[in-house]
């Protein structure tokens, strides 16, 4: 081991040489991405007073949607905004690097197992203690979803949490994982082979999770969802990557084109915010709390998964590198997959498309919160340096 290796305390990824971090990361957080917070919390504010000002804006756009059977499935304003979500998601996953997983498959097994043998339902436990039990009586009411079912609002929140429970890892996790100096090519793996697994898993443990929780399953809606929002972007992002790629280079794909594509994600999950709450306002303004009661759990679910994943990781004698994106692999959500699919199957104004919002507004200062936990318990860990 050499002197660089040998300094953990001092040890910082080298971005200029091969330990460059994938999908283009720099050194620090975009503006957007370091005041995600900020942003959500303007276009809640934004989106409410729209909805006091403009109120039939957001119900005109929701309307103009592709229709089957009858029925509005897919609203074509959200289906572009959250395609725009997706995308830039998607297209800088390197599916190369799922092959050299099976060099060292420990992480990759963990954060599986985690992801769809212990989150979901855990958070389906969480949420149905404190919203179904606890802050029941505080989240009084019923609401039309898109099918026409009336359903108890408290249920349609529980629901939203469901979704959010069952979408692990967003291409954010990369920039948690390196603020908490973790190995970068495993959690490059996880953000491919969640894309992958969820275009089976999420829609077979959502439907099952929801209609445990008593909502209207529309399975075809469902399948449509995952197909729309997660396969569809997956494959545009493969194709359009090796075509740039190969036109271009991975050095001008990786500094010039990410570097202006990263932006688009935010904006328009921030645009798409907006119409949610533009939609939701009345129902913020005569109950404030409702964000508070949707937050506790959701808050509680992310620090419990983890834990419990960072002290697998410690019983199964991981190094750091690989049990700190582990863990943030485990606490975060890949919200625009739940935020696109809540919208669709149950509508853009109803409580599960709020409470995915509410997981949005309190990923980034309890992920930042989590980098800071892993920084300072570095030496409960190996600090072996990885295989190539």
């Amino acid at each position: 081991m050499n002197d660089k290796q040998a300094d953990t305390d001092n040890y910082m990824p080298d971005l200029t040489e091969s330990s460059q971090p994938p999908f283009g990361e720099t050194k620090s957080l975009n503006v957007f991405e370091r005041y995600l917070t900020v942003w959500v919390v303007l276009c809640i504010v934004g989106g409410i007073v729209l909805g006091k000002v403009a109120p039939g804006f957001a119900k005109a756009l929701d309307g103009m949607a592709i229709v089957v059977d009858g029925a509005p499935v897919v609203s074509i304003p959200i289906a572009i905004a959250l395609f725009f979500m997706m995308y830039p998601i998607m297209v800088k996953i390197d599916f190369a690097e799922v092959v050299k997983a099976g060099k060292s498959p420990g992480p990759v097994l963990l954060t599986l197992f985690v992801n769809w043998c212990v989150k979901p339902f855990t958070m389906f436990a969480i949420a149905w203690f404190f919203l179904g039990v606890v802050f029941r009586g505080m989240i009084p009411g019923t609401e039309i979803v898109k099918d026409g079912t009336e359903v108890e609002l408290y249920r349609s929140y529980i629901s939203g949490a469901i979704l959010l429970g069952i979408a692990p890892c967003t291409a954010m996790v990369l920039m948690w994982g390196y603020l908490a100096r973790g190995n970068q090519g495993h959690t490059l793996v996880m953000v491919a082979i969640n894309s992958l697994t969820m275009l089976v898993l999420y829609g077979l443990l959502g439907g099952w999770l929801l209609g445990v929780n008593k909502m209207p399953v529309p399975w075809e809606a469902l399948l449509l969802s995952i197909g729309i929002y997660v396969a569809l972007p997956l494959v545009a992002g493969y194709f359009s990557r090796k075509w740039i790629i190969k036109a271009k280079g991975i050095s001008w794909f990786e500094a010039k084109f990410l570097h202006v594509l990263t932006p688009v994600a935010i904006i328009a999950l921030l645009g798409t915010l907006v119409l949610l709450f533009s939609f939701k306002g009345e129902t913020i303004l005569s109950n404030p709390l409702t964000i508070l009661w949707i937050a506790i759990p959701l808050f509680i679910q992310t620090v419990l998964i983890f834990a419990i994943t960072y002290a697998l990781a410690k019983v199964l004698k991981f190094s750091y590198a690989d049990a700190a994106p582990s863990a943030m692999i485990g606490a975060s959500n890949h919200f625009e997959v739940a935020i696109a699919t809540a919208t669709m199957l149950f509508g853009l104004s109803s409580g599960a498309a709020l409470a995915t919002v509410v997981g949005v507004l309190i990923e980034v200062p309890v992920m930042l919160m989590l980098v800071r936990i892993c920084l300072g318990t570095r030496g409960w860990f190996s600090q072996r340096a990885e295989p190539a």
